[in-house]
C-alpha cells in the first residue's frame, strides 16, 4: 500500500486518513493546529439532509453518507475508544401556515420514495415533543434522517482511532508519498493562486454553546437557526454566514443577535447560560459542493475541500470515494463534486 500524507486534520482529512488506514495504507496527518484546530473544531455538528425533492447526484450522495454515518462513527469509537457524540436524533421544523403544510406533505411523499424507506419525513403535532419550537399551525416537520455529532469530540475520536491503527498525527510539515490536501480555506486560497483563478472562499460563522440538557431530543431548525442538543448535556446554536469580516476568529454582536433569536425560536432556551462563544472561517468551493479529486497538473496530489455547512454529514462517504481514488484509482466522485466543477471555464 502507498505511503500517504494528509495535510489538514479537519473532518475531511481525518476521515480520509481513517479509511485509508483501515484499508492498509501507511498514513501521516499533518496539521500545526492539531485535530479539529480549524473550522472543524466548532460547536454545531448538524448532519441534516437536503429536502426530498428535485433529486440530483449531490442529494443522493448525501443520503448515502447520512445512512452510512452510524456504522462509520461506531467503527471510529470501537477502534479508538473515543465517543464522537453521534446520534440519529432527527429534527423538528415548525410549519408556519397552510401553504407550508401542503408543501411539507408533498415532500413527505417524495421522502417515501427517495429515502428508500430508511428514514421518514412526516407532519406531526408539535405537542408530541417536549423540546420543540412554537408552531403557528400546531404542526411540525419531523424527519428521522438528521443526526448530530459534537465536532470537537468527533475530531478527537478520529484522531484516537488513527493513532490506534498505527497512523501518525504531527505538526511536522515533511511530506512523502501521495498527498491529500484537506487544508480548508488556506488550501482554497493556495489553489486559487496556483491557477490564477478563484476556486473558492472562506465564509465566517459564529455559534454558541448553551447550558441546556436536551440530549435525547430531536434537533430544531427554526428561524434559519440550527439548535443541536449534544450528548454531553449542552445545546449548540448556529450559525451566522458572513462573507465580509475583519476578524476571522472573534465573535461580535451578530452572535448576540443569533443567541437572542434562538431564545425566541425555542423558549426553553430563554434562561440557559452561554457556556462558550465561537467563530471560525469555513471553506466554500466555487461550485458550492465539496471539491474532490486529483489536483490539476500535480500528479500524486489530491484535494478534499469545500465542505461548507455539510462537511460532517458528507465525511463518511467522501472518505470512501477518496480512498477508492487514492488507493485503487477507482473514481466514483460525482461530476458536481469534481475539482473541475469549481474551476472557471477558462482554466478547465
Amino acid at each position: 500500500m502507498p505511503d500517504i500524507t494528509v495535510q489538514g486534520a479537519g473532518i475531511f482529512g481525518l476521515s480520509i486518513a481513517f479509511v485509508c488506514l483501515r484499508r492498509g495504507a501507511d498514513v501521516r496527518v499533518i496539521d500545526p493546529k492539531g485535530p479539529g484546530g480549524g473550522a472543524s473544531g466548532g460547536l454545531v455538528g448538524a448532519m441534516a439532509p437536503h429536502v426530498p425533492e428535485n433529486w440530483n447526484a449531490k442529494k443522493a450522495f448525501q443520503l448515502e453518507s447520512l445512512l452510512s454515518a452510524e456504522v462509520f462513527w461506531q467503527k471510529v469509537e470501537e477502534v479508538g475508544g473515543g465517543s464522537p457524540g453521534y446520534a440519529r436524533t432527527g429534527r423538528l421544523q415548525p410549519i408556519e401556515d397552510e401553504t407550508a403544510k401542503r408543501l411539507a406533505m408533498s415532500r413527505a411523499d417524495g421522502a417515501r420514495t427517495l429515502w428508500q424507506g430508511r428514514a421518514d419525513w412526516r407532519i406531526v403535532q408539535a405537542s408530541q415533543f417536549e423540546f420543540t419550537p412554537p408552531s403557528p399551525t400546531g404542526f411540525v416537520i419531523h424527519d428521522t434522517l438528521t443526526a448530530r455529532v459534537h465536532p470537537r469530540q468527533a475530531c478527537e475520536a478520529l484522531a484516537r482511532a488513527i493513532i490506534a491503527l498505527g497512523g501518525e498525527i504531527t505538526a511536522d510539515a515533511r511530506v512523502s508519498g501521495r498527498i491529500v490536501d484537506a487544508t480548508g480555506v488556506a488550501g482554497l486560497d493556495a489553489l486559487s493562486q496556483d491557477l490564477k483563478a478563484p476556486v473558492g472562499t472562506g465564509i465566517k460563522g459564529q455559534a454558541a454553546l448553551l447550558g441546556f440538557d436536551a440530549r435525547y431530543a430531536p434537533q430544531i431548525f427554526a428561524d434559519t437557526l440550527h439548535v443541536i442538543p449534544h450528548a454531553d448535556g449542552t445545546t449548540a446554536i448556529g450559525s451566522t454566514s458572513e462573507r465580509d469580516y475583519a476578524t476571522p476568529d472573534e465573535t461580535d454582536d451578530q452572535l448576540e443577535q443569533l443567541i437572542a433569536r434562538a431564545r425566541g425560536a425555542v423558549p426553553a432556551l430563554m434562561n440557559a447560560p452561554v457556556l462558550e462563544r465561537w467563530a471560525g472561517v469555513r471553506p466554500r468551493a466555487r461550485s458550492r459542493a465539496p471539491m474532490l479529486g486529483a489536483c490539476p497538473a500535480q500528479p500524486g496530489r489530491f484535494i478534499a475541500n469545500g465542505g461548507f455547512k455539510i462537511g460532517f454529514g458528507m465525511a463518511p462517504r467522501i472518505a470512501e470515494v477518496m480512498a477508492d481514488l487514492i488507493l485503487e484509482n477507482r473514481d466514483a466522485i460525482p461530476a458536481d463534486f469534481r475539482v473541475e466543477a469549481s474551476l472557471p471555464a477558462g482554466v478547465r
